[in-house]
């Protein structure tokens, strides 16, 4: 069993990551500031309340757990607010990941996972994107993304620091018991937003684009279940606990699905129709984005098993419709 430090640990990843270490044995000490992070998605492990961005509190934090390895999902998400706001994701994420880094060689912690993102392609052409092809973000997200990710490699190179690069697609879904699911303020993700117009939570769901190149003009992602992720994650760490060298991975299922049949998913799935307004395309958002995944299976012996669309949307709608009041605690 190894002692794991989850930064973000109490986010959607996260939160789903730390079940899945739990399950196989491990134990998981979440560091979270709560801004984006939920104290209730702490199930399986004590919670650490402090940021990275805090070189103190990290140290605090490594010298009262002593963790075997980091896995490291605190982060800014959203494409459009990177677009506006590029100081605040570069701050964060390229800041807040080398601070991190300097504190785990200071307290000589050796290996991490990071949460990376196939944002980091741009406008790649059509076709499964492989680990190998050139990188050419096309938003500050992305782009911060890409700099962490070479902040590791030089780091592997100058101080023998290993990491797993995780470049996943569109997470989705919930745990399939009912433990963690996705409770974001305010809501970005495609499902979820889809899931509440056709509640009714919101008054429609806006398709931005609908002049893509692709087979019915709307934008195509592949969209991967956040327990699958979780165990990929998993998978990565136990790949450096054996000794295994550094590596950056494609998390993904291979398969993509627009927007428009996303929409007919939700419908299929809850029975009720999605309202929707056609909006012109967002800034940064490229039109095809789907994984080749052949290095995920081959290397660390990963495969996702929710390929189907339908049991992903499933999932999120139950954890949506779970017992109002445990939906009110979960937003706290």
């Amino acid at each position: 069993m190894a002692r794991i430090l989850v930064t973000g640990g109490a986010g959607y990843i996260g939160s789903h990551a730390c079940k899945a270490l739990a399950c196989t044995g491990h134990e998981p000490v979440v560091l979270d500031n709560l801004s984006q992070g939920h104290r209730s998605l702490v199930r399986w492990g004590p919670l650490e309340i402090g940021d990275i961005a805090d070189a103190s509190c990290l140290d605090s934090v490594f010298r009262r757990h002593r963790p075997d390895a980091v896995m490291h999902f605190a982060a800014v998400a959203s494409v459009g607010e990177s677009v506006g706001n590029p100081g605040l994701y570069y701050r964060n994420n390229v800041g807040g990941t080398l601070n991190l880094l300097d504190a785990m060689r200071r307290n000589g912690v050796p290996t991490l996972v990071f949460s990376s993102s196939c944002a980091i392609y741009g406008s790649p052409d059509a076709g499964p994107i492989r680990e190998d092809q050139s990188p050419k973000p096309v938003n500050p997200y992305g782009a911060s993304k890409l700099m962490a990710e070479r902040i590791l490699s030089d780091f592997d190179a100058a101080h023998g620091l290993r990491s797993v690069s995780l470049r996943y697609f569109n997470a989705g879904g919930a745990d399939p018991e009912g433990e963690a699911g996705e409770s974001h303020d305010p809501e970005t993700h495609a499902i979820p937003l889809l899931l509440m117009a056709a509640s009714g939570r919101v008054a429609q769901f806006d398709v931005f684009g609908t002049d893509y190149p692709t087979h019915d003009g709307s934008a195509i992602r592949d969209y991967v279940h956040v327990s699958d992720l979780a165990t990929a994650h998993v998978s990565a760490l136990e790949h450096l606990l054996r000794g295994g060298s550094s590596m950056t991975v494609n998390l993904g299922t291979g398969s993509g699905t627009s927007v428009m049949q996303l929409i007919d998913a939700v419908e299929r799935v809850v029975g009720r129709s999605v309202p929707r307004r056609l909006q012109p395309r967002r800034p940064g958002d490229p039109p095809i984005l789907v994984a080749a995944t052949d290095m995920a299976g081959s290397l660390l012996g990963w495969r996702p098993r929710f390929v189907e669309l339908d049991d992903m949307i499933s999932s999120a709608f139950a954890w949506m419709e779970r017992p109002v009041a445990e939906a009110r605690t979960a937003r706290r």
